[in-house]
């Protein structure tokens, strides 16, 4: 059985990114209940050298925007990366799965060999094949900032579990 590209990339990130943007509701939740500031969240870090909550929500959102923009060769667009709060984060999320809802799955489909030039790092860039690019960065880099996001809410209290992380919100 042979997987294209779209359905390899298309399907989980909107997926990823909706379960993202449902944990994000729970610690809404949690902010509320608990009348605690929410910079208590968006800025906390698991480990000092490690970026806070809120970049980790921008670059999940990044890696797919971009990711998806590169295999397909539409234009991404810019985001200003000014989001602090909770709800701008969601709104984040939002946009980047509306842009990824208007890339045409044939503009995906047979990028396999494609070669992808992406920033690696401040003064580095790499070149993959568009395979290798998203399941070797692309989707990698998507979960770690997920993951690390869902870390952070998690060890501050937020009540979010395995199912909230893979399911999101069943009806």
């Amino acid at each position: 059985m042979t997987i294209s590209m779209s359905s390899a990339s298309l399907p989980v990130c909107t997926r990823m990114l909706s379960n993202l943007n449902h944990i994000l509701g729970k610690a809404e939740q949690f902010v509320e209940s608990k009348k605690i500031d929410p910079a208590a969240l968006t800025t906390y870090r698991l480990s000092p050298d490690m970026l806070p909550f809120t970049r980790q929500i921008l670059i999940a959102c990044d890696a797919v925007k971009n990711g998806v923009a590169r295999l397909s060769g539409v234009e991404a667009p810019k985001f200003e990366d000014t989001e602090t709060t909770i709800p701008q984060l969601r709104e984040r999320i939002q946009k980047t799965l509306a842009f990824i809802a208007t890339v045409p799955a044939a503009s995906l489909d047979g990028t396999e060999d494609k070669e992808i030039t992406f920033p690696a790092g401040p003064s580095k860039t790499r070149t993959m094949k568009g395979l290798d690019f998203l399941t070797g960065w692309m989707l990698p880099n998507m979960y770690f900032h997920i993951t690390t996001a869902y870390a952070i809410l998690r060890h501050n209290g937020v009540e979010i579990g395995k199912i909230d992380y893979l399911l999101g919100e069943q009806p």
